[in-house]
């Protein structure tokens, strides 16, 4: 796995939590790039995970949704305690997470900021989340996804 390391990967081996990084390649300006996603990794698209960076009544929360749907902004802010919900600026949420657009890990990200989870899955025993830069997804159960960023899980998925 040398030269695969990220912020993401290496929390995971400090943390001794069970993973598996799959790389793939897909072009990032791909429309339907969580799908294509999945395809590359010949698993279904509903276990496959997209990480948002959204602001919550002006404060940075991560929303991690399956790419079959979109993220319910609405749901969000509730689930987080907000009033109103968007997605954050590109370049805010590159610079927070220390990651970029593509590539974003719910994982390792350079502050931690409140997450929630959409409950679908916990209906996996493993799903896939950004490693932490594109072209590689790391496979780990969502309870310990849950645990490690101190999630809340929720329905967000629209």
């Amino acid at each position: 796995m040398a030269g695969q390391g990220t912020p993401a990967t290496s929390l995971l081996t400090k943390q001794k939590v069970a993973h598996t990084t799959h790389p793939y390649s897909v072009s990032p300006d791909s429309p339907n790039y969580g799908a294509e996603v999945a395809a590359a990794l010949g698993v279904p698209a509903e276990r496959v995970f997209k990480t948002l960076v959204t602001e919550v009544d002006g404060a940075l929360t991560v929303a991690v949704v399956p790419v079959t749907g979109d993220l319910d902004l609405k749901a969000l802010a509730v689930a987080a305690g907000g009033k109103r919900a968007v997605l954050a600026d590109r370049a805010v949420a590159e610079r927070t997470t220390g990651y970029v657009r593509g590539g974003i890990s719910p994982l390792g990200q350079r502050k931690r900021l409140p997450t929630v989870v959409d409950t679908t899955a916990a209906d996996y025993e493993t799903i896939y989340v950004s490693a932490g830069r594109r072209g590689l997804q790391v496979e780990l159960s969502p309870h310990d996804l849950v645990r490690l960023t101190a999630a809340t899980l929720a329905v967000i998925r629209a």
